[in-house]
């Protein structure tokens, strides 16, 4: 068979017509939508001797608003109601975004899951953390900061939480409930894949993510699986009274790869009628600085091309980002049909952005706009302390705002007290008159200090640490097409925004050894180690030999010769620059092959595991 399935019945009906003449002809808007939002976020922190600053608030009564908080992974602007991408098909969250107050111009705090949602979940800053980038892991930076749901439980609220809130663990202790267990550090629930990968992407090599690929999948939403089960779970809670107000976490998967989702969404965007993003130009290169023209381009768009698979890619993401928008529907009509609609806040946010072709580039990891811009929609209800008028219906908001600002704004609303390290500025103003005065820009931090982005109503700066620089024009030039940082007539636009650039950078943390993936050992009983393949940018990995005795360190060349890299003393790890598809080889002293090493895509350690002892025969 083609897959191993789940189950159950989406809420999205998979007949849905794939053009419906407005939102409101689409089956999807016979759902009333509730705006789903709300987590008040507020992270306590350790001081130097270990105590808590601040004291825990005394529990809140019943009347105090629940957080309904919903993260849609890698959702960039194709949206209904943010005109992204003119096929997409997002009904239930435009009509959420109808019921409250859409950002516009809202932005991530980092272009990539782990920063983006680290920063989001604690209010810490990247240049104030220093984790920049997806490898690093955020106990071993931030061991002791409060994440928002431990937050809340700790002010009186039942935490709750399910699928991917961070990035690929759920960090148990900040939650008093979670599905999968919590124990498991596992956030994802069982999820139908095919049976045999890549379908359609054939790997171009070892340096490309095994996830990028796509493929409709003949079972139901329920045989799927994945974030149709999250959305059961929450929406299970959503339907239940609540003897404590609830800060509860709805993590949707999709569109993050691969782009794997049942075939009724792929039919949606028929293969002959895909058009190609909006913000492609095939000379889109030409006056970026040395930096910019390094980010750009990547490997993964050019085999894509190569492959033939461009429009079967963009029919992926937005079959994916029409899967994610049914199950975003079927949780909003669980909170309109149950106990707690009238006292919930709702969220709905994304990490970051995502590449199509733009500026050659496929995934994330850029400070342009279409890696930047988020959809970041709010609905508080009439009564909410924070704002006891609620959210106005229907209102967009242009000003410059950043998801780091959710933590002040969300105690704010709610009631519970803020803290110290939360340093946005809180969105309440703007949801009060999305035309408040707003002396704010918002940043985005790349993967090192000194690089990052600077959003502000309407014009974008983009600055690398080697000095280069960019400067856009959104109103003219949404794309961002034409830089116009050497266009001496900006060059005051120019200086107003190394003005507003951040003042400080905490230094990149590194990634510890025991916190690396673990590449596999392939022990050698008979024959030898298959030849290198290397192929992409060079990185560190660290080989350990947990061993009683010296080994010997080979890298074996493409012709399959062995050379020596040195001796590997018992448990004393050996840094290597390497390349993905490198082979190494691990000898003995006799120069007997032991086994091998072969490197994937990214730094990694290489154990060579102890000997197994065996226990001598028992006598009789």
């Amino acid at each position: 068979m083609f897959y191993f399935a789940f189950r159950d019945v989406a809420f999205l009906h998979p007949t849905a017509s794939p053009h419906p003449a407005s939102p409101l002809s689409h089956p999807h808007s016979c759902i009333k939508f509730v705006t789903f939002l709300v987590f008040t976020l507020t992270v306590s922190f350790s001081d130097a001797d270990g105590g808590k600053t601040g004291t825990e608030a005394a529990p809140l009564n019943n009347s105090a608003p629940n957080v309904l908080f919903i993260a849609v992974d890698d959702l960039n602007d194709w949206i209904g109601c943010l005109k992204g991408h003119p096929q997409t098909l997002t009904p239930n969250i435009d009509r959420l975004a109808a019921s409250g107050t859409l950002f516009t111009n809202a932005h991530c705090p980092a272009p990539a899951c782990n920063p983006s949602r680290t920063a989001i979940m604690t209010g810490i800053a990247p240049n104030e953390s220093g984790l920049y980038d997806n490898r690093q892991k955020m106990r071993e930076i931030l061991p002791t900061a409060d994440l928002m749901p431990k937050h809340f439980s700790r002010n009186g609220y039942h935490s709750l939480g399910s699928g991917k809130i961070l990035h690929y663990f759920i960090d148990a202790a900040s939650w008093d409930e979670y599905f999968p267990a919590k124990e498991s550090e596992n956030p994802f629930p069982r999820t139908l894949y095919p049976e045999q990968r890549p379908v359609n992407l054939s790997r171009g090599g070892p340096w490309q993510y095994v996830e990028t690929d796509w493929a409709a999948l003949d079972a139901t939403d329920e045989e799927y699986g994945g974030d149709w089960l999250v959305s059961k779970w929450v929406s299970e809670q959503l339907l239940q009274p609540h003897q404590k107000p609830f800060f509860l976490a709805c993590g949707i998967y999709r569109p993050h790869e691969p782009w794997f989702v049942p075939r009724p969404y792929f039919e949606k965007f028929p293969l002959d009628q895909i058009q190609l993003p909006p913000g492609y130009r095939a000379d889109d290169l030409d006056d970026l600085p040395t930096a910019g023209r390094k980010r750009g381009p990547n490997r993964y768009f050019e085999h894509i091309q190569s492959e033939g698979q461009w429009k079967k890619g963009i029919q992926g993401y937005l079959a994916s980002i029409a899967f994610a928008d049914a199950m975003v529907g079927r949780v909003i009509k669980a909170l309109e049909s149950g106990p707690n609609v009238d006292n919930t806040i709702v969220v709905l946010w994304s990490d970051h952005g995502w590449h199509l072709g733009e500026k050659q580039h496929w995934q994330k990891f850029t400070g342009w706009r279409v890696c930047t811009r988020v959809p970041l929609i709010i609905r508080a209800p009439q009564g909410t302390p924070g704002l006891t008028t609620g959210t106005t219906a229907g209102t967009k908001c242009d000003q410059p705002v950043n998801l780091l600002s959710l933590f002040p704004t969300l105690t704010q609303l709610s009631g519970v007290p803020d803290i110290d390290k939360a340093k946005a500025p809180s969105l309440v103003p703007l949801l009060k008159d999305p035309q408040a005065d707003w002396k704010h820009v918002s940043t985005t931090y790349l993967n090192r200090p000194e690089d990052y982005s600077i959003s502000d109503h309407d014009w974008r700066y983009i600055h690398y640490s080697d000095g280069g620089e960019e400067l856009y024009q959104i109103s003219s030039d949404p794309h961002e097409w034409n830089n116009l940082a050497t266009d001496l007539q900006h060059q005051s636009q120019l200086h107003y925004f190394r003005s507003r650039a951040p003042k400080s950078f905490h230094q990149y943390v590194p990634i510890s050894i025991n916190a690396m993936p673990k590449l596999k050992w392939n022990s050698i009983t008979k024959g030898i180690a298959p030849p290198s393949k290397p192929d992409g940018q060079t990185f560190d990995c660290y080989f350990v030999n947990q061993r009683s005795e010296d080994l010997e360190l080979f890298w074996v060349s493409p012709t399959g010769k062995p050379k020596s890299y040195g001796m590997l003393s018992p448990n004393h790890p050996k840094r290597q620059n390497t390349r993905p598809g490198a082979v190494w080889l691990v000898a003995d002293q006799s120069g007997q092959h032991l086994g091998f090493f072969r490197v994937g895509d990214r730094g990694s350690r290489a154990i060579v595991p102890a000997v197994a002892k065996t226990k001598p025969d028992s006598k009789r």
